[in-house]
Formats: C-alpha cells, structure tokens, sequence
C-alpha cells in the first residue's frame, strides 16, 4: 500500500488536482522515478555512417538500429559526402557526429565533420572541420566533449588529438597527443575518461591502450597492453563502467577474439569471449547494456553481433547491416560517455 501526503490538494472537478507544499510517498515496495525529460526516455539508436560496401563502392549511406531490440538496419540517411570510409562516430544523447574518413583505397582523406539528430531521420549537416585531413582515427564523447585520436594522412601515422564541443558547431581545437602515432584505434570510454586501444603504428601493430580526461586537455597517459601483441582495427564500446575491445586484424590474419577492461582504473585487458566470425575494422557502438559489432572488411561482411557488456561470454546474432559492410563510424544515444 502506498500512502501520499501533501498539504492541500485544489482543483478537483475543474482543471484537475493540484498538489501544494512538500509531497512524500510512503510505499511498501522499491519506486525508481523516471530519469531526464521525456524526449530523453526510452533511448536506445544507433547509427553508423559512411564505409564500404564491396570496394569500389563508398556510399554516404547512414543506418540504424534500436540497440534493445534484434533486427536489420534501416535507413537514415546519407552523410553530407561519399568515400567516408574507416571514419568514426561519437556523440551525446542527441547528435550523432563524424570526423574525417577517406575513399575504400585509403586515399583523398576528408577533415570533413558532419553531424545528425539521433532521434529524427534525415541527411547530416557540417559540423566543421579537423585539424588536418585524416582517416582511421579513434574518437569518443562525453556529453559535453567529443575528443578524436590519431589517424593517417599518407603517409604517416598521427599523434594528435582533436577536439570538439558536440552540442555546437564549429573546427576542431588542439588537445594534445596520444602516448604512440597510429590509425586504426578502437576507442571506448565514461563520462570522464576516453580509452583508445590498439593500432597500426609504424611500421609495427601496437598493443597499445592510453587514455585522457576527457573533461581537461593535455597528453594521454599510459592505461596498459591488449591481450594480444600486436591488434588493429578493432572495433570499441563501453558502458559507463566497462570497455569492450572485439575483432580486428593481426597481419595477415582477422580475428575473432573479444577482451574487456575497466575504464576507471588501469591495467591490461582480459579475455571477454568471441564474435561469431572474424571481423576486420568493424563499427562498434552500445547502449549501458549491449554492444554492438558490424562489418568486415577481407572478407566483406554485413552481419551484426552483439554482447551482454557487463557479462562475458561469446557474441550472439542480431540482424544484418543492409547498408555497408566495413569501416563506417557508428555512435548511440546512449553510450558509455553518457551514462
């Protein structure tokens, strides 16, 4: 039985019941209150951007799915230019972004930044610009700051970290730099820290994982090693808590296998389980419960996989991407940064 007191109740019988001074409620069993304003209930999109559907083809396709629910994708719209492949996605509980991509080959990379409204379907519209013209970066949010990582411009690996302020508009700033200069970063993270794992140095694989504050700017810090010693093109996620690294490549092979960590403190990654097939720089996003993976590049692939992220375990079907198949920048409304 649940009791409610309050210190006048006017109204009734004309515009309806109107509470005056402080409310209790007394109750018997657990009540949760609804959380945010309406339009921020029952979140759970995803998007992916961009990518490579059977080289030559770069489409400006954008998709999405409802995280929560299993299925295909649908169609959202397009990104504001084609060949956006291996570009990124991050975003808040409403915008979606993208930086940078290039065409299949890896060549005419854009400093291009585009963005939608997670909640509406329609075409992207420009953000503004990177700093420098570049593909295969990482790049994680929270929901004030979106920071973007690394990358390549031919032809050599980068160090640099951008950043943008993502409820506005406008170029990227200077952030500082990541602890080594690759491309291919799986990226992953909280409301307070990014976390970008693994890639393509130079000349080597990394095994790399450091991390910033997402909050201040500065140099990235050393958070510790991936399982296996050498990975690239991973795909990443995160709840609030916990970081999924899945798939990638370790010359000349793709891989299958899945780790995790802990975003808040550091250390090496763990073993998780693994996908249902190999996948090579697949799109990677999540909501506080799931994470999702698409794509594959060599061999091409367009089926989803998804996790239980606070469990470990072997990856579970989902649906398919009818959109692309490797190398698209894929976010959510409500990822890891924001919950």
């Amino acid at each position: 039985m649940a009791i409610l007191k309050v210190d006048t109740i006017s109204g009734i019988g004309t515009e309806g019941p109107v509470f005056e001074g402080d409310i209790e409620f007394t109750s018997q069993n657990f009540l949760t209150l609804p959380k945010g304003d309406t339009t921020q209930r029952g979140r759970g999109r995803g998007v992916f951007g961009g990518g490579v559907n059977g080289a030559p083809s770069a489409p400006a396709n954008i998709a999405f799915i409802d995280i929560q629910s299993q299925g295909n994708t649908t169609k959202f719209g397009d990104l504001t230019t084609s060949a956006r492949v291996w570009t990124s996605g991050f975003g808040s509980s409403t915008r979606g972004i993208w930086p940078g991509g290039a065409a299949y080959n890896g060549t005419s990379s854009t400093n291009i930044i585009d963005f939608v409204t997670i909640a509406t379907t329609s075409n992207a519209t420009d953000f503004g610009d990177l700093s420098a013209a570049t593909t295969n970066v990482g790049a994680r949010s929270s929901q004030i700051r979106g920071v973007i990582a690394g990358g390549y411009i031919s032809p050599a690996n980068l160090n640099t970290i951008d950043f943008v302020t993502v409820a506005t508009t406008g170029n990227a700033s200077d952030f500082g730099d990541i602890t080594v200069a690759r491309r291919g970063i799986a990226s992953m993270g909280s409301p307070t820290r990014a976390v970008f794992a693994g890639g393509m140095g130079s000349p080597a694989l990394v095994n790399v994982m450091d991390f910033v504050t997402i909050a201040t700017t500065g140099n990235a810090a050393d958070f510790g090693d991936m399982t296996q010693s050498s990975r690239h093109d991973c795909g990443g996620c995160s709840s609030g808590t916990r970081g999924i690294i899945a798939g990638g490549k370790t010359s000349p092979a793709n891989i299958n296998t899945i780790q995790f960590i802990t975003i808040a403190s550091t250390g090496d990654a763990s073993d998780f389980g693994d996908l249902q097939e190999t996948m090579a720089t697949p799109s990677s996003l999540s909501n506080s419960i799931r994470g999702v993976f698409t794509g594959s590049y060599g061999p091409d692939s367009n089926t989803i996989n998804f996790v239980t992220i606070a469990t470990t375990g072997n990856a579970a079907d989902f649906g398919d991407n009818t959109f692309a198949t490797s190398g698209a920048g894929a976010t959510s409304d409500s990822h890891g940064g924001l919950s």
